[in-house]
């Protein structure tokens, strides 16, 4: 099959869906937190459910034998340390992000968490595999200026803004996660179904929020659901559509269309949290902010429909010249139905 002019749109697609179901987080977590809800028991429900409902749709999948489920015994040892390592980022980055929240304002917790698809840039050129010419430059530029406007806005110098050392490292250490887990998740366990390594990645969060909570001796806090029914909506919203979805559609966008694009295309993100905090919370929605959305989309714009195709990328980072968009999904794995 010929190599694919340009990144399929429907990665760009996927990714851009991904990023408007993370969006929601911001303001569905605002209405957990008023019924009493702490931050890590939330996050460890959030990732229980996100994990049941990918994991309950990978055993559809492999009941209607359009799937074959994976053994880790016919991994390679690569395959598996590259799993285990996004999973870790990924219960990492859930982790720092939440309590950064806590120690810092929201604004600017997220403006240090969203230097990581530089960080992403920045690594592709050092090790040869990216090179940015002017219009990848133009579109980091866009996507990350956007970013700014989007999320800078929210500061309020009036109030003070609070700038604790140990929030602040912890945004950029999600970053960080951020950054290896996008890295490791492009090509470093390609063999392994998008939806069956979403559901392993998912529920290491809910492994990792059990330990802190071990750890923590706080344990009572994961039974608030148990005894408030009220917060059930909330969590089952989350569940699937601010953890399940969109972790999926993250990591299908990155093995169609590569880490960096995928890290640029998700600063839309923010753009969906303020839209909605307008909405739901009455919050003032700033002209700056709409410039800065419109900036991002642009970049995704510029991104899709300007990068030419090369048969070492074949559409997809990594990934043979002869690969479709069914290949880069992953969903299903060779020899299988």
């Amino acid at each position: 099959m010929a190599p694919t002019p340009r990144p399929p749109v429907f990665g760009f697609a996927v990714v851009l869906l991904g990023a408007t179901l993370f969006g929601t987080l911001g303001p569905v977590s605002h209405f957990v937190y008023e019924t009493g809800m702490e931050p890590i028991p939330f996050v460890a429900w959030r990732a229980l459910l996100g994990a049941l409902t990918v994991g309950a749709f990978v055993a559809w999948r492999v009941r209607r034998h359009t799937e074959r489920l994976v053994h880790p015994s016919s991994l390679g040892r690569g395959e598996v340390t590259s799993l285990t390592i996004a999973a870790a980022c990924g219960a990492g980055l859930n982790i720092a992000m939440f309590v950064a929240f806590d120690r810092i304002a929201v604004a600017l917790a997220l403006l240090c968490f969203y230097t990581y698809p530089a960080m992403i840039a920045t690594l592709d050129i050092a090790s040869g595999r990216e090179h940015l010419d002017r219009v990848k430059w133009l579109a980091l530029g866009l996507a990350l200026g956007g970013m700014v406007a989007v999320v800078a806005s929210q500061l309020d110098p009036a109030a003070g803004v609070q700038m604790d050392g140990i929030g602040i490292a912890l945004a950029l250490t999600a970053a960080v996660c951020q950054t290896i887990f996008v890295l490791v998740s492009r090509d470093g366990y390609r063999r392994i179904p998008a939806d069956q390594a979403t559901t392993v990645i998912i529920g290491g969060a809910f492994v990792a929020c059990l330990a802190v909570v071990a750890l923590t001796g706080t344990g009572a806090a994961l039974a608030f659901p148990l005894t408030n029914p009220d917060v059930w909506p909330l969590l089952l919203f989350t569940g699937l559509f601010a953890a399940a979805l969109p972790s999926l559609c993250f990591l299908i966008g990155i093995r169609i269309i590569g880490g960096m694009r995928a890290g640029i295309v998700m600063l839309f993100e923010p753009v969906v949290g303020v839209a909605l905090a307008a909405v739901l919370l009455n919050e003032a929605l700033q002209p700056i902010q709409l410039l800065g959305g419109a900036a991002i989309l642009a970049a995704a714009v510029i991104l899709q429909r300007t990068t030419p195709g090369r048969e070492d990328e074949a559409a997809i980072d990594g990934a043979p010249p002869e690969a479709t968009e069914e290949d880069a999904l992953a969903l299903h794995v060779p020899g299988g139905p």
